[in-house]
């Protein structure tokens, strides 16, 4: 056998080389990093395959640290253990390289996406969302800040030049009420890609529901009875239930059998979905939530004091851009576009200090997380 001298410096090149070899082994309808493109071509690094290197750019980004200190639900929750936008992050990307793992996908690109989908979400998470929407006059999407932050505002206005694969995934994250839940949206795009789509929904509808039960918000038995029947009374019952039921439902996925063409909208293509029964479940579960947690939540004098908040930041930084950082307001091209961009990158507790400097007393009993 030959042997290497320990003052022989190795190929670290080769590590990267051996993960790229690892994804041959992927399904054939997996995304690999070696078709990965970005918009400013780069050197590859010597031990990451590409979607490794993105999901470690999003990781080290300051609006990925923000995500700790922003609501998922809750305004400003005090309690240790309700979950924040970063926690919620985490969550989908566990779920989603569960689901990955079982459909022989690829994890790296569903990890990079999931822990960056959420990245350009305002304080107070959709009440703050919701206000921007509305004074801005081309409208606001936290999907698609997102991509702004990314692909523009991170590094002082240089970007993280991330892959299309994860810039696409997070750009087409988001889902409507109702039924989501179908081939036509997800047409265009990876597998990977709609993983993440399904696997925010699964994460969210299942420690949303854990955070409602814990500050006694909903009881268990308000819950519709067929989701308690299928998923269990307990969060890992809930996530263990919906992984499995998508991994079985899109086993076409792996390559293994033949592509099901079996749904209404046909096809050649494998796509990630649930199964008609729990697929009705989880959407009719979803309606409930909506209708009686996420909308009673943004309607409560904590959500409207939280939505008046980031109205009076806004229009504060609006009037005053001189208090916005020199380099975004000359990036963002309009005063108030540097003003939303400023306000939405606040965590909640920034936004509540900054308030009360604004307009003393408007931040009064805001918060809502219970112990």
């Amino acid at each position: 056998m030959d042997t290497i001298s320990r003052n022989t410096k190795p190929d670290l090149s080769s590590v990267r080389t051996r993960l790229e070899k690892r994804e041959e082994l992927l399904s054939p309808f997996a995304s690999r990093s070696e078709d990965a493109v970005r918009e400013i071509a780069e050197e590859p690094s010597e031990t990451r395959t590409e979607f490794q290197r993105d999901r470690d750019r999003v990781v080290h980004t300051n609006s990925f640290r923000r995500l700790k200190h922003k609501s998922q639900v809750f305004v400003a929750p005090q309690g240790d253990h309700f979950t924040t936008r970063l926690t919620h992050v985490i969550e989908v990307s566990q779920v989603g390289r569960s689901i990955a793992r079982g459909l022989n996908l690829n994890e790296d690109l569903v990890e990079a996406i999931g822990l960056g989908h959420d990245l350009g979400h305002t304080p107070f998470g959709h009440i703050g969302e919701s206000v921007l929407n509305q004074v801005l006059s081309d409208g606001f999407h936290h999907s698609r800040h997102s991509v702004r932050l990314i692909t523009q505002l991170e590094k002082d206005g240089t970007g993280l030049n991330l892959t299309e694969h994860v810039i696409d995934g997070i750009r087409n994250h988001s889902k409507p009420e109702g039924k989501f839940l179908n081939r036509a949206s997800v047409a265009n795009l990876s597998l990977e890609a709609q993983i993440v789509r399904i696997s925010d929904a699964l994460a969210y509808l299942a420690h949303d529901i854990q955070d409602a039960l814990r500050s006694d918000y909903i009881q268990l038995e308000d819950l519709p009875s067929d989701a308690i029947d299928a998923l269990g009374i307990r969060h890992s019952q809930r996530i263990d239930a919906v992984v499995r039921d998508v991994v079985e439902s899109s086993w076409d996925c792996t390559g293994e059998i033949e592509v099901e063409t079996t749904d209404e909208e046909g096809g050649d293509r494998p796509w990630i979905r649930m199964s008609p029964e729990l697929g009705k479940i989880v959407t009719d579960l979803r309606v409930f939530m909506f209708e009686n947690f996420y909308h009673p939540i943004s309607a409560s004098v904590e959500g409207r004091k939280a939505a008046a908040i980031v109205g009076v930041l806004f229009e504060h930084f609006n009037r005053r851009p001189e208090l916005i950082p020199a380099w975004l307001r000359e990036f963002s091209g309009s005063t108030e576009r540097a003003a939303a961009d400023f306000v939405c990158g606040m965590t909640d507790n920034y936004a509540l200090m900054m308030a009360e400097q604004v307009k003393p007393g408007l931040s009064d009993g805001v918060f809502q997380g219970r112990i």
